[in-house]
């Protein structure tokens, strides 16, 4: 069985009743782990003291409060989006925890006396964060959406998916008539239809007594009444938080891996109720959901999966593991598909009913702006239909209610309430309703397209699988494989993380086509450690000749080596480190596109002004002959490397193209910082068939850090 990494709409429905005991926490610090996509809120609660809250949208999808001993160590360097969210929430207090719909969306409502703030955790597909001011627009997100259906992208308001049908506040007659909609098999149609997801529309069939596979079509009334009251005893029971949380393990028995108390094996599942579906299995009781999901997500592992026996080849990649979560993407889709359909017919419907009708509604609609132009106010007006409806004319029957702030009137025709607005006659109202058809059916057009997108990925990936099974992997050992042989790292299903710290991260580096190493500052105090502590003798000086850039050191040796003599720096590294420090001046803020760099030995910088001479900070004085590098031109690719390690690299695009993977190559342009690094990244992942890899090694975050100050624009745009 394979361990649970995302929470279900089930267990959002569960935190959204537990959360609400730590409204009033005041937040202290926000951190973002962007190799995990992985959030973490630092609060104090008056009664609960320390509370700390992570949210997760990367490979492992979820939401909890967890023990303080078990929150990563702090990154040294916080991201942008952290520190946007500490600059907006430092001192703000926990307002209120929501899920929207039934959906895997949960909401975090902020206060503060100068602005407050929701967080939207969005625990489904890729995952994301959505941060939104008081208005609902978005002031950041982690990820930048744009489809038809929906855009999540700073400066826009937010918009939540198409609304799911939620399952647990429906009446019998609303069930039943969605159930029997269907044309699947129960368990299906409950997975879907009713968004319980496979596992608990399993389990609704086994408490209702009906057999997973009967088709819709066959189910009896008895046993739509049976799955019914299943749903709702689960209703009643997360609607009043009367939870028994558990998690769940596989292979017990066995030594326990785990490094906490509990059974003996791996675990594969936490859940806030017992579940029949897993009645055989060993769980461990938890006295709240929040602490079962802080000892599943924390204990729980890949690397506590069990031991397969030795292959003597490469490992078989899980293309059934992808199989399986490219057609529950699929089934999604259906049912989105399925929803815009309804959707869209119901607003025909709606519309033909005002023209079915259309001399009641003209009534309806002439009365109402008689009414206001004679000076009655709406409350008046709704009385005076109130008083119709009672004497038994049609016109006012049919008035359903009567909404002055928004100056519409709400008429039942056929069936159908419909809204209208009073100003607007028959023909206008219709046409509007019309166009919000048509807007629905858009969105089932986008979705239809992204359905056959899915298809296409999923025939890929079985072509892979009939081709990996088709082929003799006996001879695939790495230990065996021939050096001259070239990895294919963008095809490769799984591509393992290898990286160290190294000293000149804190800078900004790169190394040359011929191995230099070369770093520059950020900023002023980066500028002044680098002359002060980094350069060397034999090292080159490199800056530009506009004012504002980094200061550039190649260096000739590395930090425990001794220079010699011998050591030359060919031509082409001192171009390289030439372009670096031109690309990452104010030449490249300023947009253009080429600028003079001057280069002297170490010996000729100093911080020693001469009578007269001011030096502000992360500023130095030049003495001597300089050797110019005129009109170099300005030039940053950034790109990933595989082999020896996996991380991202930037610089000069000839030197970064040559050790790089895949590359990119920007220029002055347009896009702000973040956002170029954004579209970076969600290029990144569409070239390495590996996505996961390219969140753990690429975030925009890590890519924003190799990229120039100021607008810029991928070369291929």
């Amino acid at each position: 069985m394979e361990r649970k990494r995302e929470l279900t709409s089930v267990d959002c429905a569960a935190l959204e009743g537990e959360l609400a005991a730590y409204q009033g926490a005041a937040v202290d610090k926000v951190y973002l782990y962007p190799e995990r996509d992985l959030l973490r809120f630092r609060m104090r609660h008056y009664d609960r003291g320390r509370t700390e809250l992570l949210v997760g949208v990367g490979a492992e999808k979820y939401l909890t409060v967890v023990d303080p001993d078990h929150v990563p160590e702090a990154p040294e360097r916080p991201p942008n989006f952290a520190m946007m969210l500490r600059n907006r929430l430092r001192g703000a207090e926990l307002a209120g925890v929501s899920q929207f719909e039934f959906d895997r969306i949960v909401e975090l409502r902020f206060e503060r006396d100068d602005e407050d703030t929701t967080v939207v955790a969005e625990l489904f597909g890729d995952g994301n964060v959505a941060v939104l001011d008081s208005t609902g627009e978005v002031v950041d997100s982690l990820e930048t959406v744009r489809l038809k259906s929906r855009t999540v992208a700073p400066g826009t308001d937010y918009e939540f998916p198409e609304a799911r049908f939620n399952p647990l506040d429906v009446d019998y007659e609303t069930f039943e008539a969605r159930m029997y909609q269907s044309d699947s098999d129960v368990v299906r149609t409950l997975a879907t239809q009713f968004n319980f997801g496979g596992l608990y529309g399993e389990e609704l069939c086994t408490r209702a007594g009906v057999e997973y596979n009967v088709p819709v079509e066959d189910i009896t009334d008895d046993q739509v009444r049976a799955v019914y009251d299943a749903v709702e005893r689960l209703a009643v029971r997360l609607g009043e938080g009367d939870l028994d949380s558990r998690v769940y393990y596989e292979n017990a028995g066995e030594d326990d891996t785990a490094e906490s108390d509990g059974p003996a094996g791996q675990r594969v599942d936490v859940t806030p109720l017992p579940l029949e579906e897993y009645a055989d299995r060993a769980s461990e009781p938890f006295e709240s959901f929040t602490a079962a999901l802080d000892d599943y997500f924390t204990f729980a592992s890949d690397d506590d999966e069990p031991d397969e026996e030795p292959m003597s080849g490469r490992q078989r990649p899980d293309f059934e593991s992808e199989i399986e979560t490219k057609e529950r993407i699929i089934a999604q889709q259906e049912g989105a598909i399925e929803d815009f359909e309804a959707q869209a017919a119901a607003e025909r419907e709606k519309a033909e009913s005002l023209y079915a009708n259309y001399d009641l509604v003209d009534e309806i609609l002439s009365t109402v702006r008689e009414a206001r132009a004679e000076g009655h106010g709406w409350d008046d007006i709704a009385d005076r239909f109130e008083a119709g409806a009672e004497q038994g004319i049609d016109a006012a029957q049919a008035v359903v209610g009567v909404d002055g702030s928004e100056g519409t009137v709400t008429v039942g025709v056929d069936d159908h309430d419909v809204t209208l607005a009073v100003e607007d006659g028959v023909e206008k109202n219709a046409d509007r309703i019309y166009t919000e058809a048509k807007r629905i059916e858009d969105k089932k057009e986008g979705a239809q397209a992204a359905i056959e997108e899915t298809r296409t990925e999923l025939d890929a990936i079985r072509d892979r699988r009939d081709r990996w099974d088709s082929e003799d992997h006996e001879d695939d050992d790495e230990d065996e494989q021939d050096e001259d042989e070239a990895v294919d790292w963008l095809a490769e299903a799984s591509i393992p993380v290898r990286s160290s710290e190294q000293w000149y991260e804190a800078f900004r580096w790169f190394h040359t086509s011929d191995g230099f190493l070369v770093i520059g500052g950020r900023d002023a105090d980066e500028n002044e450690a680098i002359v002060e502590k980094y350069l060397d003798r034999g090292d080159r000086f490199f800056h530009t000749q506009a004012h504002g850039g980094p200061a550039t050191v190649l260096k000739a040796t590395g930090p425990s080596e001794s220079y010699s003599d011998d050591i030359t720096v060919p031509d082409r590294s001192k171009r390289e480190a030439a372009q670096f420090a031109v690309s990452y001046s104010s030449v490249w803020k300023d947009g253009r596109f080429a600028g003079d760099v001057y280069e002297v030995a170490p010996d000729q910088v100093t911080k020693t002004p001469e009578s007269g001479e001011y030096l502000e900070k992360g500023g130095f004085a030049i003495r001597g002959d300089r050797t110019y590098h005129r009109g170099t031109e300005v030039g940053v690719a950034v790109g990933i490397t595989c082999e020896p390690e996996t991380r991202v690299v930037g610089g000069p695009p000839a030197t970064i193209r040559e050790r790089a993977e895949t590359a990119i190559e920007v220029e002055p342009g347009r896009y702000a910082q973040n956002d170029i690094a954004k579209r970076l990244y969600r290029e990144f992942k569409d070239r390495f068939a590996d996505e996961t890899f390219v969140r753990k090694v690429a975030s925009p975050d890590l890519i924003q850090e190799f990229l120039p100050p100021g607008g810029s624009r991928a070369v291929e745009d």
